[in-house]
């Protein structure tokens, strides 16, 4: 596990070094990427924030009702993810002429979660009543945001699950999100350099 740790540790590193030398070249490069993008979640409730660091990346830090699925069992209740974004085709999205508003397209992220003790709504993992679990991994996902402001995100991965007082193991992650972005959007026409 430390293995791979450092390994995406590299990766992120060198992907970030080379974003900043093209930002110091070339501006801030956040061309299509929404700065700041605040959304409430409906299904599965909670709510999401998403702010654009450099040119198509960006972090996303969501708090709402989750389920963890693993070797172990399974848990439903209250979860914190986080995820380091990397959108691949706003570029193809905009030669064939398709909205990319909202952070509309496709990722591959960095994926983290916490699965609370303090709201857990159902769980067949045996151990202690106040156990947490974590989730390190990877996640390909999809974002879509309409003009209205309506928006969905549909993840799946997989990762290793850390308990905290409950055994570890290897699992998947899927995410479903439908909600509403509150924050005003970028035009839907294209931008080029």
């Amino acid at each position: 596990m430390k293995k791979i740790t450092l390994i995406l540790l590299f990766f992120a590193f060198q992907i970030v070094q080379s974003q900043v030398r093209g930002i110091t070249e070339k501006g801030s490069g956040l061309i299509n990427l929404e700065q700041h993008q605040f959304k409430f979640n409906f299904f599965n409730p909670g709510f999401s924030y998403e702010f654009g660091l450099f040119r198509n990346q960006s972090v996303s830090v969501d708090v709402g009702l989750g389920a963890a699925i693993y070797e172990e069992g399974y848990t439903y209740g209250l979860a914190l993810n986080n995820r380091y974004r990397y959108y691949h085709n706003f570029n193809r999205r905009l030669r064939k002429d398709k909205n990319v508003s909202g952070n509309s397209g496709n990722y591959i992220a960095a994926a983290q979660a916490i699965f609370f003790s303090q709201v857990r709504l159902a769980t067949d993992i045996n151990g202690p009543d106040d156990f947490n679990l974590g989730f390190y991994g990877m996640v390909y996902g999809i974002q879509r945001t309409y003009p209205k402001g309506f928006n969905f995100n549909a993840e799946l991965g997989a990762g290793y699950y850390k308990g905290d007082g409950v055994p570890s193991g290897y699992g998947p992650m899927v995410s479903f999100k439908f909600g509403w972005v509150a924050t005003k959007r970028k035009s839907r026409k294209p931008v080029f350099e």
